[in-house]
Parts: C-alpha cells; sequence; structure tokens
C-alpha cells in the first residue's frame, strides 16, 4: 500500500488540523494498482497522480495555509482561467470547481483546493507544453505525437516549487516560435468577431462572376468585410447587389488565403470556404495550435518548414522567410508523416533502390505487360539485396510466373539520369518512415493547386535552390549555378551537410505568412474532425 502520514511537527495546531485534512482528502492505493496503473501515463489518473506527488512531499499543502490559497496559488489559477488565450479549454482544468473553493477557510475545503491546484496545473502545464494525451488516447496510430506519455508529474512540481519567477516559467511553456504565436492572435480576432444571425449556408448553384448581379452577393459582401475587419457599416454606396471590380479584388485576396485557385470567380470551392463560420474557423485555429505543441518548441534558427497540407515548403533562417516551393506529398492512401529531423547529406544523381511494395503492385504488373519495362526505364535488376546480388537480364525472365513474395525479393535499382524517379537530387534524413526529400523528372504536377501524388516522399520543385540554402555557409558560398554545375557532371557525388539542419514536416490547415497574416487550406487527409472530435467531444 502506499498511504500518507503526517510529519511529525508543526509550527502551530491551525497546520497540523489542516495536514490532518490533506490526510484525509487523500486516499491509500494498493501497490498493485499503482503499477497497472503506470501502463498508462501517470497524468491520466488523478487519485493516482496525486497519491504519489503527497506521499513523496508529504501530506501537506503546496499552495495553500490556513490562511487561505498564496500568492503561488494565484498565479497557477490565473493561468488555469486564462487557459483559453493557449486554445485550451478551462472547464478541463475544473476552474468552476476551483472558484467555489476559494474562499472557503474550512480545513476540508483548503485540503481539496490545494489537490485541485496540483493536478490542474499539472494537466495545464503538460498539455500547453507537449499536447493533450487524449488523442493519443483515442487513436495513437494516427496522433502518435500527441502529448508526453514520460511525463513526469513529481518532477515538475519539484521544479515549479523551485522555481522562483513562476509568471516567467508558465509563459514559457508554449511554443515561441512565430507560427504558433501567430495563430494565437488569430485566435483573438476570430473570438472578438461578432455577426448576426447563424452564419446561414449560402446555396450556389452556378458559379458568380464579375459583372453578375445577384442578392447573395449582398451577404458575400458582409461576410468578407468582417472577415477582412473592415466593418460591414462600409457597405453603404452602391450597387452592392452587383459583383464589381471591387469586389472581385476581395474575392482573389479571400482565395489566396484559403487555398483556392485565385481566379476572381466565386464557384463551389469558394462557397464552401465562405461558408465556414467564425465559429468554424476559431476550431480550425485550435485544432492546429494543438498540432503545433507536439513539434519541437524550438524549431532552429536555420530550418527547412514542410506543410503537407498546403504543398509547400518554407525555408528560414535567422527568424526570416528566405524563400517557399510548391512540393508533392503523399497521396491519401500513403500519406507523408508528420516529424521533425535533421537533414545530414544530400546527394547529387542518385539511385533510386526502388521500395519492394513498389517493386510488388506496380513493376511487376507492367512487366509482365512489357518484359523491357526495367530496361526502357533505366532500372536494373539483382538476384537479392545484399552486397553479393548478382546482376540479372530482366528481359528473359517470365514475369507471369514470378510471385509478389519472389518480386520482393529482387533488388530493382534505377541508375542516375534526367528519367530517374529522385530526378537529380535527394536529401537524406534518416528516419523510421523511410521518407525523404527529392526531386522529381514530373515537373507538370506542380501547376495543379493540390498535389497528393507520391508514396509519401516529399517532392520539390526546386531542388538546386534548396540544395544550395543547405550548403551555403560563411566561408563556404553556394549557389544554384555552384548546384548545378556539379549535377550536370552526371556523376552521383554526396555532400554533407554540416551542421545538420533541421527539417519539420507538419500538416498545418491554419498558418500564418510572412506578414502575420492567417491562412487556412484544405485537409487533404481529412484529420481536423477527427482530431477535434479527439480533444473536444467526450
Amino acid at each position: 500500500m502506499i498511504c500518507l502520514w503526517l510529519s511529525a511537527a508543526y509550527s502551530n495546531a491551525g497546520e497540523k488540523y489542516l495536514a490532518k485534512a490533506m490526510t484525509d482528502h487523500l486516499q491509500c492505493y494498493p501497490v498493485e494498482m499503482l503499477s497497472f496503473e503506470e501502463q498508462k501515463p501517470i497524468i491520466i489518473k488523478k487519485s493516482v497522480c496525486l497519491a504519489i506527488i503527497y506521499n513523496e512531499l508529504g501530506a501537506e499543502p503546496l499552495w495553500v495555509s490556513k490562511e487561505g490559497p498564496g500568492e503561488r496559488a494565484e498565479i497557477i489559477f490565473k493561468y488555469l482561467k486564462n487557459a483559453g488565450n493557449e486554445g485550451l479549454d478551462p472547464a478541463v482544468y475544473q476552474v468552476k470547481k476551483i472558484e467555489r473553493r476559494w474562499a472557503d477557510l474550512s480545513q476540508t475545503s483548503l485540503a481539496e483546493l490545494d489537490t485541485l491546484l496540483t493536478y490542474n496545473m499539472l494537466k495545464y502545464t503538460h498539455d500547453v507544453s507537449y499536447g493533450q494525451l487524449k488523442p493519443y488516447m483515442v487513436n495513437p496510430k494516427l496522433f502518435a505525437e500527441a502529448g508526453k506519455r514520460g511525463f513526469d508529474p513529481l518532477k515538475m512540481v519539484e521544479t515549479i516549487r523551485k522555481t522562483e519567477d513562476l509568471e516567467a516559467f508558465f509563459q514559457s511553456l508554449p511554443p515561441q516560435h512565430r507560427q504558433y504565436k501567430g495563430l494565437k492572435k488569430a485566435l483573438v480576432q476570430y473570438s472578438g468577431m461578432t455577426y448576426s444571425g447563424q452564419w446561414p449556408k449560402i446555396i450556389l448553384r452556378e458559379s458568380i462572376r464579375p459583372g453578375d448581379e445577384d442578392e447573395r452577393i449582398i451577404e458575400i459582401r458582409k461576410r468578407i468585410a468582417l472577415l477582412e475587419n473592415t466593418g460591414v457599416e462600409s457597405l453603404t454606396t452602391g450597387n452592392l447587389a452587383r459583383f464589381d471590380d471591387d469586389l472581385m479584388k476581395k474575392v482573389i485576396r479571400f482565395q489566396l488565403h484559403h487555398g483556392l485557385e485565385p481566379d476572381g470567380i466565386i464557384g463551389r470551392n469558394t462557397m464552401r470556404e465562405l461558408n465556414k463560420s467564425p465559429q468554424e474557423r476559431l476550431d480550425q485555429i485550435k485544432v492546429n495550435m494543438a498540432r503545433w505543441r507536439w513539434h519541437d518548441h524550438t524549431l532552429g534558427d536555420k530550418y527547412i518548414l514542410v506543410n503537407i497540407a498546403n504543398y509547400r515548403l518554407f525555408t528560414y533562417e535567422a527568424g526570416e522567410l528566405k524563400f517557399s516551393m510548391p512540393v508533392i506529398v503523399g497521396e491519401l492512401q500513403n500519406q507523408t508523416p508528420v516529424f521533425s529531423d535533421k537533414i545530414k547529406y544530400l546527394e547529387l544523381n542518385p539511385y533510386w533502390n526502388v521500395p519492394p511494395s513498389i517493386a510488388t503492385d506496380e513493376e511487376l504488373p507492367k512487366l509482365r505487360k512489357n518484359p523491357n519495362h526495367l530496361v526502357d526505364n533505366n532500372i536494373r535488376l539483382f538476384s537479392n539485396w545484399q552486397e553479393d546480388g548478382v546482376e540479372i537480364d530482366s528481359t528473359v525472365i517470365d514475369w507471369h510466373s514470378v510471385t509478389p513474395s519472389q518480386m520482393a525479393g529482387f533488388k530493382l535499382r534505377q541508375d542516375p539520369g534526367p528519367g530517374n524517379a529522385l530526378g537529380r537530387v535527394k536529401f537524406m534524413f534518416p528516419n523510421q518512415y523511410f521518407v525523404y526529400l527529392h526531386d522529381t523528372p514530373s515537373k507538370k504536377l506542380f501547376s495543379k493547386q493540390t498535389r497528393p501524388f507520391s508514396h509519401g516522399c516529399i517532392r520539390v520543385s526546386e531542388p538546386a535552390k534548396l540544395a544550395a540554402f543547405l550548403l551555403n555557409k560563411k566561408g563556404d558560398e553556394w549557389d544554384r549555378e555552384r548546384v548545378n554545375h556539379l549535377i550536370d557532371l552526371g556523376k552521383r557525388e554526396v555532400l554533407k551537410i554540416r551542421p545538420a539542419i533541421p527539417v519539420h514536416i507538419t500538416y498545418q490547415t491554419a498558418w500564418v505568412d510572412k506578414y502575420g497574416q492567417i491562412n487556412f487550406n484544405g485537409d487533404i487527409y481529412g484529420r481536423d474532425e477527427k482530431l477535434y472530435q479527439a480533444l473536444y467531444i467526450k
């Protein structure tokens, strides 16, 4: 059994009675139960979490005295009440229950208040630092990054008790980078939007084009004015039902900030985004703030950020956006994973070792139709994946007799060249997902608005420019011309990145641009609703 015992000495009877109330309020737990509970993160189970903390620190109040809650208790409670500023729900941290106990100086109430502050402070500290554990508990595969399973409540309590500036400590917990702060600012912006009615869905059967006159345009003007924070009171002159040039410019601006084709026409996709209410956008912002808490809070001085949902790669150095470029990401059945790593080297004129899954699912059917398929595509066939694998003439094999399992045992390697599936450059950051960045010979795909076409890796549109960014450093200047010169030599060459550069592969459907403007884009993998359900629906 783990039980709580009174300390031997107290300065006065009031403290003794309060400590006795603490002991009575807390419970004893069998060691077997604790062992079972420890299979889950301790923070999940309130009673076990508190038993461990107060057993180690003594059954004494941490934040209150017989006179009531102290100054540190007030700071803790302030951050719990203001959890909404971080996109969190204050109700999760039992704010109302704490309020009811706050002014009650009875010993039993003070004992309960102390434990309420301890547990909810720990929950908030964990959630704002690492993200809520709830999504992971609901779907550990989809939300593998959510929360911190190894979070140590006792160690955190000890850290907080030793911290002199508690205000600064709590302020330091959330991510401090511009993307998170930008979403936090947008949270305030959308929370302050006031509009009458229920934001009814505007039905669109045919596209509304510049020059058209339509009564629905009046409501569309109001919505854009609200979202641009220009105020609906400005809509007082002219024919408000006519789609004029001024409105067309605003529609294009709206489309650019919502991941849409900027054609100035109010079609089905544009109307879908206009029909999303400020409350829906608030929910979207909160979901994306949650995602940022799963990532490293320090992105790095020089780093690459890929937004899967926006099909775009961004490069940053010294807090400044250097450039961005379109990328191609994994298709729905081969989704690009979310994680952070460091790019350690890049490979010019790379080989492509065809993954067994692609060899089995795609190459084998093609070979059965055309035995020259591998030769036509500059792909060589080896007997196995070992170093002693022997090269085989693929044109003499009866591919109809080769089973999928046998096909997976062959090694298929495409030689460097303009038709190589990896293009001319491969950017490597070895990881458990076998995902990397690379060039592609299929340049036309970058002109499409949505680009989920890969098997999970990320294809970049300007590989030489990205390579120069990674290689360039003081005393060793690189530009695209230098990279292209090496590529044109046609030789395979490995160039190490020193120091390694962080790469953050993210999934953000709400984000801020270099001007601090909030942007929204499509949810290509349908993850927003699943995450919202996991976070907020009981």
